[in-house]
């Protein structure tokens, strides 16, 4: 198997066994493929509030200035993104491909827009955790994509990691700073 996370000595076990069961994108002939993971001092329910949002990326993710979605929230809907400044992109064309309340997983495929990210496809899972005796999240978050022509694999992943980076951290921020509001109560370890 040479799809994501393998064998790489990145990911915990637990971590390896949620990239096998929702992170099944297999990388074809000139693209490259990873996954990223957070942990986050939120419990799921409050960081899957702000993922599940197709429609409204930017309560999390800086790079995007506006989204529009046209027709319903289901699967197959298309969002238009507006990206701000400082990207090698303008705008993408985005459809909701998985949208799991159960088992709290979102995937989107790039299928337009004015940017170098052909045939993007990208799956985050959230899973439950338990950070110093509270309730957290173990996000995790996989890609895969074509390398452009005059790129090369590392470069490729390296920025699209770049930016997941941003995105998950931002996340974080946006979900801690809403459950400190919210505390619970520490969970009894036995």
């Amino acid at each position: 198997m040479n799809g994501i996370g393998s064998g790489n000595g990145r990911f915990s076990n637990m971590e390896m066994e949620y990239i096998r069961r929702h992170h099944r994108q297999q990388p074809g002939h000139n693209q490259c493929a990873s996954a990223l993971v957070k942990h986050i001092r939120a419990p799921v329910p409050q960081v899957w509030s702000l993922v599940r949002r197709f429609d409204q990326p930017q309560k999390y993710k800086p790079f995007v200035r506006r989204c529009v979605v046209r027709g319903n929230l289901e699967i197959g809907s298309l969002r238009e993104v507006d990206v701000k400044s400082g990207l090698p992109a303008t705008t993408s064309t985005e459809r909701l491909e998985v949208l799991d309340d159960n088992e709290h997983v979102l995937s989107i495929r790039i299928i337009g827009g004015d940017h170098r990210l052909t045939n993007y496809s990208s799956v985050m899972s959230l899973h439950p955790e338990i950070i110093d005796g509270r309730p957290g999240t173990l996000v995790i978050e996989s890609f895969v994509v074509d390398i452009p022509d005059g790129n090369t694999k590392d470069e490729t992943c390296y920025f699209v990691e770049a930016v997941i980076k941003c995105n998950l951290k931002s996340l974080a921020d946006v979900s801690e700073g809403i459950a400190l509001q919210d505390r619970t109560e520490p969970i009894d370890r036995v």
